[in-house]
């Protein structure tokens, strides 16, 4: 599935993903009826990605009253997940996608330059899927200082 294929009122790709959190594994059909914030992050315990990370941690009370679930996502295994969300307290599920499919289905997966060298990575991106399964919000090369607070604003206004 294509970026084009992800719009705003679209039906929500159907995924299920190894999670680190309350449950082992986590569906998108185990939310629903819920506002589902998912948000896609390059690389655990990582400068920006612990900043995103840290503040919805801090907003995740609010989220939860507005009947929303948080959900991170990175190519990192389980393990790594585990010490990332310990070490910093998460309160949300972080999805582990070491073989891809969720970044490939949402399209975040991009080239990258960093120094000369050339790499696939994953795109900070978010995704707000409303109580009907539909994508109500993306946004893409996302910055993480302030992405949190932005989304809650945007969960409140959702029916």
């Amino acid at each position: 599935m294509s970026s084009e294929n992800i719009v705003v009122g679209q039906d929500a790709p159907q995924f299920q993903a190894a999670a680190y959190g309350q449950q082992a594994s986590i569906s998108l059909k185990d939310l629903q009826g819920k506002i589902v914030v998912i948000y896609f992050y390059p690389k655990d315990d990582t400068p920006g990605c612990t900043t995103e990370g840290q503040e919805f941690t801090a907003l995740y009370p609010e989220f939860q009253a507005a009947g929303a679930e948080i959900l991170g996502v990175s190519r990192d295994s389980l393990s790594s997940h585990e010490k990332f969300a310990c070490k910093y307290h998460f309160p949300f599920p972080l999805l582990a996608d070491t073989d891809e499919k969720l970044c490939q289905t949402f399209d975040v997966l991009k080239e990258k330059n960093m120094y000369g060298k050339t790499s696939i990575g994953v795109e900070r991106s978010t995704f707000v899927i409303d109580r009907q399964g539909k994508i109500a919000y993306v946004e893409r090369k996302v910055k993480a200082a302030g992405h949190a607070a932005a989304m809650l604003d945007l969960v409140k206004k959702l029916p």
